[in-house]
């Protein structure tokens, strides 16, 4: 999957040594969306591609990325792991239009004489 946005945050690398042994890293960010209504992605690299594709905060990107899901101790962790990432990209999506300014309702115009859609004139006896 793709997306694109602009890197609003770097939330930095973490490291380790797993069970085997083995030395590892990743490394975070969030990005931002274009839409209409923009979202917020938490992202990551592993391993290799944590160097490969660093990036900074405000580039814009689109990002090449799987979305993981994982259950541990009855609850599912989902993570979205980015395998690709192509910087100073422009966004597709034209801006949103401007709100048009509100306008007040017209006034009501006062009834013609032989309309019958208008208000009743005089004693008229029936309920409606």
């Amino acid at each position: 999957m793709e997306i694109q946005g602009k890197i609003i945050r770097d939330l930095g690398e973490t490291s380790g040594t797993s069970r085997a042994g083995n030395a590892w890293k990743k490394h975070e960010y969030v990005l931002e969306t274009h839409d209409s209504y923009p979202k917020q992605i938490c992202f990551h690299f592993f391993g290799d591609r944590a160097d490969q594709y660093a990036c900074n905060v405000g580039d814009e990107v689109t990002l090449s990325f799987d979305i993981n899901s994982r259950e541990f101790n009855g609850r599912w962790y989902t993570d979205i792991a980015g395998w690709k990432l192509e910087k100073g990209t422009t966004p597709d999506v034209a801006p949103a239009p401007a709100p048009a300014p509100y306008a007040a309702p017209a006034p009501a115009a006062a009834p013609v004489a032989n309309d019958p859609f208008s208000a009743p004139q005089g004693n008229d006896d029936l309920p409606f």
